[in-house]
């Protein structure tokens, strides 16, 4: 059963490597970006709104959402000819300190700016500043490679102590007590982290912290701070060696454990909650927007125990300019922020593995797109 979810996985992103490589191949290179492919998958005519998009657009930022960008630029690209989007994913951190130095036209981060950045922002939006729109909505799934376990339950206390090499053995009584009923192996834990600044480690991190303050005494933030366990360069490195190594765990976004074993944390609702699209969205509905002005930054509920809401929720924002976005770079910023929070958009979401945004707060992003200048 598992050797049939690995293959789902590989055919999964082999579709999005040939989708990748079409529309590359129809810019021309690999490193200018990804241009229109009018194959028979393109949009109907009309579906989107191009407005007057043209030319390149630069961003970088958020790996999270890497597969849901590539979704959207295929699809984009395919309708509004002669526009080249190349969206690098390097990660959060990456992509606002390329967006607080002028680089790109918006960056995607898994953390709302702090105060440092917001004022770093003012530097290049002449008039204004940076501002973050909840776009993307991902489940933090923690996926595991323990043999002959399928069903793995944990808590907020055991994973902070796994990820801290304060439970170093995968038949820990600790994890015993949550699976009475699994074969849990004599086998080392192989924990894996974001060697990156990562919004994922961010946002795991800020839910350790909000519910097992006791196992989990560090700051948090994009950096990880905690002893011991490997590393791996963003979502799809982590993926990668807990689908190789015996004994390993890691946190990465949903759409990147697919074939993979995840585990159900025990939030103390009626049943532990596993991952999913439809989770995730029961969690953002609790959050509140703590943005001021035309900043719709969320603050999530770690803490829910909502029926069938799961807790390591993040959202990536699209960070851009509310007054002083780059003249040439607007347009086509406008018309691709509008396609991806509009409903056609926010419609691939589910099937590539994310969350959309509720309504209500999708709304509130869609009035705010139009007003960017």
């Amino acid at each position: 059963m598992k050797l049939q979810r690995m293959n789902r996985r590989a055919l999964t992103l082999g579709a999005l490597a040939v989708s990748g490589a079409l529309a590359l191949t129809a810019c021309g290179s690999d490193d200018t970006g990804t241009g229109g492919d009018a194959s028979a998958s393109a949009p109907a005519a009309g579906s989107i709104d191009c407005g007057d998009a043209e030319g390149q657009l630069l961003a970088d930022g958020s790996s999270a959402q890497k597969n849901a960008i590539d979704a959207w630029v295929k699809q984009f690209t395919a309708a509004c000819q002669g526009v080249q989007i190349n969206y690098k994913g390097s990660g959060s951190g990456a992509g606002i300190t390329a967006f607080t130095q002028g680089q790109v036209a918006f960056a995607g981060s898994d953390s709302a700016l702090d105060e440092e950045e917001i004022a770093a922002s003012k530097e290049v939006c002449q008039g204004g500043q940076g501002i973050d729109l909840p776009m993307v909505g991902g489940p933090i799934a923690v996926s595991y490679n323990v043999p002959g376990v399928d069903n793995l339950v944990l808590d907020a206390a055991t994973l902070a102590q796994i990820f801290d090499s304060k439970i170093t053995n995968w038949n820990d009584a600790a994890i015993k007590k949550l699976n009475p009923e699994a074969e849990l192996p004599d086998l080392k834990i192989q924990a894996f982290h974001r060697s990156d600044e990562s919004g994922t480690t961010d946002n795991f991190t800020k839910y350790l912290i909000a519910t097992s303050p006791d196992n989990w005494n560090y700051e948090g933030g994009k950096a990880w701070q905690a002893k011991g366990g490997q590393s791996a360069s963003g979502s799809s490195g982590v993926a990668q060696q807990v689908s190789q190594v015996s004994g390993a765990i890691s946190y990465m976004e949903l759409s990147y454990a697919e074939g993979m074993d995840i585990v159900a944390i025990e939030t103390g609702a009626s049943e532990p909650v596993k991952a999913s699209t439809d989770g995730a969205t029961k969690a953002i509905a609790d959050a509140k927007v703590v943005g001021q002005g035309q900043d719709l930054a969320l603050e999530i509920n770690y803490k829910t125990k909502a029926e069938g809401a799961y807790p390591i929720t993040l959202v990536t924002y699209e960070i851009v300019c509310d007054k002083g976005n780059k003249a040439e770079t607007l347009p086509t910023t406008k018309a691709f922020l509008n396609y991806i929070a509009g409903e056609e958009g926010q419609g691939l979401l589910a099937d590539a593995g994310y969350a959309p945004i509720p309504d209500e707060i999708i709304a509130k992003v869609r009035t705010t797109i139009e007003g960017l200048s």
